[in-house]
């Protein structure tokens, strides 16, 4: 196995594992465009995995704002799982967001992903309680906004 930042090359075969992986929900955030830029904000924070074939294991993309890390998109495929490849490449991150000076990194599961919820939990993450997400698109950001 191979570790290695991911490169906008890696695009298409990481939107395949991510359309393949349970409990992976992807949006327009996920086009070749979007992820490409969050790559170029983020140079080598990043991971992928792939066999000595090239073949794509597994993803991790990860960035940062300065003070916290993010982690999304965490996948390894099917027949690779129980290998340690997750746990490696979120160990990479880390250390990446390490070198940053970012010491708290930041990740979410949908709710009913049990397999990522166990995955996280194994691997020492704590899952958070009392704390709600809330999203907005930014397109209309004057709606329902008082100026």
């Amino acid at each position: 196995m191979n570790y290695r930042p991911m490169i906008a090359d890696d695009y298409e075969a990481a939107y395949q594992l991510w359309e393949n992986t349970p409990g992976m929900n992807l949006s327009a955030a996920d086009s070749r465009e979007e992820i490409l830029r969050y790559l170029e904000r983020n140079p080598g924070m990043s991971q992928v995995c792939e066999y000595e074939d090239g073949t794509l294991a597994g993803t991790a993309l990860c960035g940062h704002d300065g003070r916290r890390g993010y982690m999304y998109h965490v996948a390894v495929s099917g027949d690779s799982r129980g290998r340690g490849i997750g746990r490696g490449m979120v160990s990479r991150c880390l250390d990446k967001l390490l070198q940053e000076g970012v010491d708290k990194c930041h990740l979410m599961v949908i709710e009913g992903n049990s397999p990522g919820r166990s995955f996280w939990a194994g691997i020492g993450w704590q899952e958070r309680e009392g704390i709600l997400l809330f999203s907005r698109n930014t397109l209309h950001v004057t709606d329902n906004v008082m100026v």
